[in-house]
């Protein structure tokens, strides 16, 4: 019996805790009942359906399948899943053989990962072993590019070995019309800096260098920049990064003191792009973040 409040009205129980648009549209796929237990997934969206599953890991997807009827045997399901986590794969361009599944596929991926993250070439190898990556320094460019899923450390020591990859994978970028710290932040974000100076990350720098040259001529024109200068700038904006987000260091250096060490090592640059360099750290902070 629902309880009565003190104004005569009945009290109703505890409503899910959905969103006003997503609870009106469960109950109307529901027939305007409100019911308790688990969801099923055929009365979302796909699009949501996706979205709610990306969260969970292979594991997790496996124990779902027995909760909601239907995800198991679901291969437009398990296919979103596979392009969303995965984006590329060289399989996925592929005439695929009859009985083809991707929810096994999705279980390789998964597999292939976690190998990968105990032991970067032997998690290659599994990918080649399964068919899912063909053994060319693009398509594993393109397969790291587009997936989260790779422990960045053991991704650092996976292209340090393999440059012809490193290559392909800068290429990817597009930093046009990016300001140069925020593009040196977004390859930072694909290609973790070392926790020190050496001659990977001077290789990363000089890389990155040539490619934000490229896609972006007409800067390159109007501030008079070069692969070179922009390799000074941007280890004068790690070095400036350290400064001033580093609680070791006391006397943080000044915008004034930026543009007069930078002026030193870059002569064509001006002095205003450097202020406005030194402004984005100041406000956004680390670019190796």
């Amino acid at each position: 019996m629902p309880k009565k409040c003190r104004d005569g009205g009945q009290r109703r129980g505890p409503q899910p805790c959905y969103s006003p648009d997503i609870y009106h549209l469960l109950r109307s796929r529901r027939g305007g009942k409100s019911q308790h237990g688990f969801i099923d997934l055929e009365m979302l969206p796909p699009e949501l359906g996706i979205t709610i599953l990306s969260y969970l890991n292979a594991t997790d997807l496996c124990l779902a399948s027995c909760v909601w009827h239907g995800l198991g045997n679901d291969e437009y399901l398990w296919q979103g899943l596979c392009k969303s986590t995965w984006g590329h794969c060289s399989i996925y361009n592929r005439t695929l053989p009859e009985g083809f599944s991707y929810r096994r596929l999705y279980l390789q991926l998964d597999e292939g990962c976690l190998t990968f993250n105990a032991n970067p070439q032997e998690g290659v190898d599994y990918f080649l072993s399964k068919g899912i990556l063909v053994d060319h320094a693009t398509e594993l460019a393109k397969f790291i590019f587009y997936t989260r899923r790779l422990n960045w450390k053991m991704l650092r020591i996976y292209l340090d070995e393999r440059r012809d990859v490193l290559d392909e994978l800068v290429t990817l970028h597009n930093f046009s019309n990016q300001f140069l710290p925020n593009a040196l932040r977004d390859f930072f974000r694909h290609i973790h800096a070392p926790e020190e100076r050496g001659e990977y990350l001077e290789t990363l720098i000089t890389k990155f260098s040539h490619r934000f040259c490229t896609c972006n001529p007409g800067l390159v024109r109007e501030l008079g920049l070069s692969p070179d200068a922009v390799y000074v700038l941007c280890y004068s904006l790690i070095l400036l990064s350290i400064d001033l987000t580093s609680p070791h260091v006391k006397n943080k250096m000044s915008k004034r003191e930026f543009i007069r060490n930078t002026r030193r090592a870059t002569h064509n640059v001006s002095d205003d792009f450097v202020g406005h360099l030194y402004d984005n750290i100041y406000l956004i902070g680390h670019v190796a973040a």
